[in-house]
């Protein structure tokens, strides 16, 4: 059950002739009276024919008018408006439920607060089967102002009751970290110019793909109007920038003016002083682009970057500042990746934007390697190699398991449903990006007798999982990735080991694509120990035997080398 509370400015009788008329599309059915702050001689237009909106609006305002009459001063944001709309899979609410419904509803609030006999002056009317509009007259009977701070809270911890004394479908409770809900108006105006999005919407998504690129907030400013959005700025006498409201192009009042949307209202976390906080706490201490000439590309410095958050977040506020950031880094990410995984990156980023804020106060600074990593791949990412990208959508999947369950253990269920929403996506951009990898692995099937001895190696390291990574279809191209491995030095048993150990295989649906893109990641480079030069010469790939010769018809060069013998000796 959602209840909305407005501000609907000093016209009650224009208010009730909405809730009485019928509608914008006909939809308002039978309007009547379920509730009200006196019932007794209440005129009621949808029952009594003798009843007039103009008479219903008087009988509500009375307290405004003899304030106004006595304090020589009008009242002009006197109209309280709070619609309250069931779910659809709800079952059918009689008039006398939403009654009291409403009545809980008005007590929560502060408008009429139980057993108060001076309270505002409302009404509930219904005028469908699936929700009600409560209107209040903020006017108490002894001329004094409700106070209603926080009332939206209130009423939303009421509503969550409310769901379980009727059986209704539960809703999460509220944080104050949600963003707005577009208006009625919004959409239909959204709708009327063809644009998919509302301009909240719009531009929230835009103010969000700025913030990787920019390292302060004139860079921000100036990247936002080349991104040709309409930006109003805020300056002190220093020239600092105070504050920033933008506009979507043609998104016009009725005079033709541009509406303009401070930051802060469009998402909390959006207002100039917290983009601010996280702009400054990681300004790089050199441009991204001097590290081009580095050996790991930016993909691969990402990856690194999200393990550095799956092991820090034994502090709260360091563990919001890295999720905050992952959200950058998912952002960024999205907007670098090939055409086939952007959708769903993007679709991830944007389910994300939720778990990126709560009432946790983030520590900044500690997420300096994940924002560094983004601004890296928004300026020198240059067509990923498959296997990078598929070790860095799939470190991310892992690491936004990881944020929803930190925030599952804080209560912080809005947040908590929205990383779920994210790994939905991010599970099918890891599947796509991995199977160009998958298709060049299985081009170069190891040996037989060397993916036995791999075997072994697979239940010495991970016994109680070993059984579903065989039965994995990946199994054969993770041994492939294990004879690579070894092949520069490295140690199968111990690859896996640690693979394992960076992420728990449990959950994993499938554990050796897990592990296969873990072990392309850290076992990339060459082991620095003396067996190394000698394991670059043995040959564990098919792809050099002809498929017809048999092992007893192979030429006498490639006869099982002595290592192999030695290995399966062990």
């Amino acid at each position: 059950m959602i209840a909305a509370i407005k501000q609907a400015g000093s016209n009650t009788r224009g208010l009730l002739a909405y809730l009485y008329g019928p509608g914008r599309q006909d939809e308002h059915l039978d309007p009547h009276i379920v509730a009200g702050f006196a019932m007794l001689g209440m005129p009621d237009p949808g029952r009594d024919e003798n009843a007039t909106l103009t008479e219903l609006a008087h009988h509500l305002d009375e307290p405004v008018r003899l304030r106004n009459s006595e304090f020589g001063k009008k009242v002009t944001d006197h109209v309280w408006h709070c619609p309250v709309r069931a779910a659809p899979e709800d079952r059918y609410l009689s008039d006398a439920e939403w009654g009291e419904i409403a009545q809980r509803i008005v007590e929560a609030a502060g408008i009429a607060p139980a057993g108060d006999d001076l309270a505002c002056r409302w009404i509930a009317v219904r005028h469908a089967d699936d929700h009600i509009h409560i209107l209040a007259t903020t006017v108490r009977e002894d001329g004094r102002r409700p106070k209603l701070h926080d009332s939206g809270l209130r009423v939303g911890d009421a509503c969550r009751e409310i769901e379980k004394d009727y059986g209704l479908r539960q809703l999460k409770k509220g944080d104050r970290t949600g963003t707005r809900r577009p208006t009625q108006a919004e959409m239909h105006k959204a709708e009327r110019l063809g644009w998919e999005q509302t301009s909240p919407e719009w531009l929230q998504d835009r103010i969000r793909a700025a913030i990787p690129h920019v390292t302060n907030a004139e860079e921000f400013i100036a990247y936002l109007e080349a991104d040709d959005i309409e930006v109003q700025v805020r300056r002190g006498p220093s020239g600092d920038i105070l504050g920033y409201a933008v506009g979507r192009p043609g998104d016009v009042n009725e005079d033709g003016e541009q509406i303009f949307r401070p930051g802060g209202k469009i998402a909390l976390d959006l207002s100039l002083p917290k983009i601010k906080a996280r702009l400054e706490s990681s300004r790089p201490e050199e441009h991204p682009t001097a590290r081009r000439n580095q050996p790991s590309t930016p993909w691969h410095h990402a990856a690194d970057a999200v393990d550095t958050f799956l092991s820090d977040l034994a502090d709260d506020t360091h563990a919001q500042a890295h999720i905050a950031a992952l959200g950058e880094l998912l952002e960024a990410t999205a907007q670098k990746a090939p055409a086939d995984l952007r959708v769903e990156l993007q679709a991830a980023s944007k389910a994300f934007a939720r778990a990126q804020r709560s009432q946790v106060q983030a520590e900044d600074r500690a997420a300096h390697a994940l924002r560094s990593a983004a601004r890296d791949i928004v300026h020198t990412a240059t067509g990923p190699d498959a296997s990078a990208l598929a070790a860095l959508v799939a470190a991310l999947v892992w690491a936004a398991i990881v944020a929803g369950r930190w925030h599952e253990a804080k209560n912080h269920a809005h947040q908590a449903d929205a990383a779920r929403q994210a790994v939905d996506h991010l599970l099918t951009a890891a599947d796509r990006a991995l199977a160009p990898t998958l298709v060049e692995l299985a081009g170069r099937p190891t040996r037989e007798d060397a993916r036995r001895v791999l075997v072994s190696d697979v239940r010495a390291a991970v016994p109680e999982h070993a059984e579903r990574i065989f039965a994995d279809p990946a199994w054969p191209a993770l041994a492939t990735v294990l004879a690579d491995a070894e092949a520069r030095g490295h140690q199968p048993h111990q690859l896996i080991k640690e693979a394992a150990a960076q992420r728990e295989l449990t959950t994993a649906r499938r554990p050796a694509r897990v592990l296969i893109t873990r072990i392309q990641h850290t076992g990339r480079n060459a082991a620095p120990n003396r067996r190394a030069e000698a394991a670059r010469r043995r040959s564990t790939i098919a792809v050099s035997v002809p498929a017809e010769q048999s092992h007893d018809s192979q030429p006498s060069g490639l006869a099982t080398p002595a290592w192999q013998q030695h290995r399966q000796r062990r």
